[in-house]
């Protein structure tokens, strides 16, 4: 979703007459654009933003500014306690971002923090950040309704609002024109996805339908699908289309129920390994990846086991693991003590990591010796002479590159596996 923001964001500056630069030092205006979602990522953003200081000494001219979900929460702390930043605005406020910059210049304050429950900036054409052109993110909705008892994005993002279908499927056509071959729909919870027309509904399936439907080349992905809306008619969706990834990504966060409870999930341990067998059923072929938080208030042993278990059961093929970190204003703040200590949190998150390594490199084994088409994105990091690029599976592949380019769709075989690449060579 940061991505798609900076995207936004460089696109409303570069109609008014800014251009994007490499060199921090060349710069007369640095946006950080920031997640409230963990507590390691807010505490880079501090370190970022004391490290600029420097910046500002050597060019007291350049502007700094605090973008995205950090805004709101630490408006005050950043613009008039620390005095990091000469501006700060929220996700909702971008287009704000020339007059604001235009104040700041003038040495007014800058913030504009308010939230919407109409902006989706539908009509901004981003200004793609991938220099492959070969993939790109869609954001087709913002904000959330889910009140996760972790989670402080309804509270920096907003109420859920989906944009025309309209301008998501002008977007991918114009992508597709301009040579790129891969999207990922982007949404809090895209499986809400909703927008009428004159009476007409477009869920998420038929938006997806739409989206493959606008040329067979065009590969289509999305994320991220909450466990509770995760529907079969989204998964026949899929299975009748082979441009729209074999790939789900649902976050399960706990594999106890009570600890699901607590963290106002809205579905159990049952329910969603019901949604996995209906996967499994449906797209026999799909990958699944999936977001843990170990050590959430009062979790015991039995929920971590409960989680393990859970692990075991699905044989995810890759995961985002974390330890809980407390949130301040989410429902778990106010309600609910951290009271795991973190030596026990780091203890379990460790068992996780492990056994999703494991689990991992039982699913590249089973790849091995199978074909698979791959969209070719770039060259490899280590090597100019092979290229890098995707399954339909969302697994990275490396292969010999010789007379293939990036866009190219290549039939690749997999020949071995590392423990986060699958390494094979193009066939006919």
């Amino acid at each position: 979703m940061n991505v798609s923001d900076s995207e936004v964001v460089a696109s409303i500056l570069s109609g008014h007459g800014y251009a994007t630069t490499g060199n921090i030092d060349e710069a007369d205006l640095v946006l950080i654009n920031t997640c409230s979602i963990r507590e390691n990522a807010e505490a880079r953003i501090w370190a970022r933003l004391r490290d600029l200081r420097r910046l500002k000494r050597k060019n007291p001219g350049v502007l700094i500014g605090l973008i995205g979900c950090m805004a709101e929460r630490l408006k005050e702390q950043v613009i008039e306690k620390e005095r990091l930043v000469d501006m700060v605005i929220g996700p909702d406020a971008y287009r704000s971002l020339p007059s604001l910059v235009a104040g700041a210049e003038a040495g007014h304050k800058a913030i504009n923090v308010l939230l919407s429950r109409e902006e989706t900036y539908a009509d901004i054409s981003p200004v793609r950040m991938d220099k492959n052109g070969v993939t790109a993110y869609v954001s087709i909705m913002r904000g959330c309704n889910n009140m996760c008892a972790y989670c402080v994005v309804p509270y920096v993002r907003g109420a859920e609002r989906s944009r025309d279908p309209g301008s998501i499927l002008n977007e991918i056509r114009e992508l597709f024109d301009n040579g790129c071959r891969e999207v990922t729909l982007l949404g809090q919870n895209v499986n809400s996805y909703s927008f009428v027309n004159n009476g007409e509904k477009t869920n998420f399936p038929g938006l997806l339908e739409k989206a493959a439907l606008t040329d067979p080349l065009m590969r289509i992905r999305f994320s991220t699908s909450h466990p509770r809306d995760i529907s079969d008619e989204l998964l026949y969706t899929i299975s009748r289309y082979d441009n729209i990834c074999r790939h789900i990504h649902l976050p399960v966060q706990s594999g106890s129920s009570r600890i699901l409870a607590l963290m106002n999930r809205d579905y159990t341990r049952e329910w969603y390994m019901d949604r996995i067998a209906a996967i499994k059923r449906i797209i026999p072929d799909c990958s699944v990846s999936t977001d843990l938080i170990t050590g959430f208030c009062t979790e015991t042993e039995e929920d971590h086991q409960a989680t393990l278990s859970l692990m075991e059961w699905v044989e995810y093929d890759f995961a985002y693991m974390f330890k809980y970190s407390e949130r301040p204003g989410t429902r778990a703040a106010r309600k609910y003590p951290d009271d795991v200590p973190d030596e026990i949190k780091a203890r379990r998150l460790n068992e996780i990591i492990s056994l999703q390594n494991r689990l991992s490199a039982r699913s590249k084994r089973r790849d091995t010796g199978k074909t698979f088409t791959v969209l070719a994105e770039g060259r490899s990091k280590r090597s100019p002479d092979f290229l890098s690029g995707r399954t339909s599976q969302n697994k990275v592949v490396v292969f010999p590159g010789a007379g293939i380019s990036p866009g190219d769709y290549v039939n690749v075989t997999i020949e071995r596996s590392t423990s986060a690449t699958l390494i094979g060579k193009a066939v006919k």
